[in-house]
């Protein structure tokens, strides 16, 4: 087998066995960890090198401020909050929005490519991660005490851990069943 032929189906591999982890071990991810992660998921695609993302990390007592921010939109009785403290990491993905629709969409992607890296880097080192969006992560009174500003979009929340219990996958609809073929 070449080199090639290896990497390629160690690439496939990944992608393929990765899975979404809700329940994670309370052990804590050691942050250089995440962000050595984070060094890798930066070799997204973005056009011309635009990078127009940032990151928000909450560990340890910091997950309290993460949480806070959702109480303060959502009230003090939620699950969302009582749910972030018991997770041993939650990153946000913040883009910077440009007002050009072209811009902002190729820009969209990249972060959302960024996460895939992420995730998939982390999935190869035993860490389960889970990318979430709830509605109160475009609340001001969740955005403002977290420094989020306008012209910002939060993409999503990234819980991640060492996970507890491991899904298992499920089908996919095969790709020729979505593929529209012009010879």
């Amino acid at each position: 087998m070449s080199k090639a032929t290896k990497t390629t189906n160690e690439v496939r591999n990944a992608i393929q066995n990765r899975r979404t982890v809700k329940k994670f071990k309370k052990e804590a991810v050691p942050t250089q960890q995440i962000i050595e992660l984070l060094d890798t998921a930066v070799w997204a695609p973005n056009h011309k090198l635009r990078e127009p993302w940032r990151f928000l990390l909450f560990t340890g007592n910091g997950r309290k401020k993460l949480a806070e921010a959702i109480d303060a939109e959502m009230g003090e009785d939620n699950k969302f909050s009582a749910n972030i403290t018991q997770v041993p990491a939650v990153m946000l993905v913040v883009l910077e929005e440009d007002p050009r629709q072209n811009i902002w969409d190729e820009d969209f992607a990249a972060v959302s490519a960024l996460v895939q890296n992420f995730m998939l880097a982390a999935w190869s080192e035993d860490i389960g991660t889970f990318w979430v969006t709830k509605p109160f992560l475009y609340a001001p009174k969740f955005r403002k005490p977290l420094g989020i500003e306008a012209g910002e979009k939060i993409i999503g929340m990234i819980y991640m851990g060492y996970p507890d219990v491991i899904p298992s996958a499920k089908e996919r609809t095969p790709a020729k069943d979505k593929v529209t073929l012009f010879e």
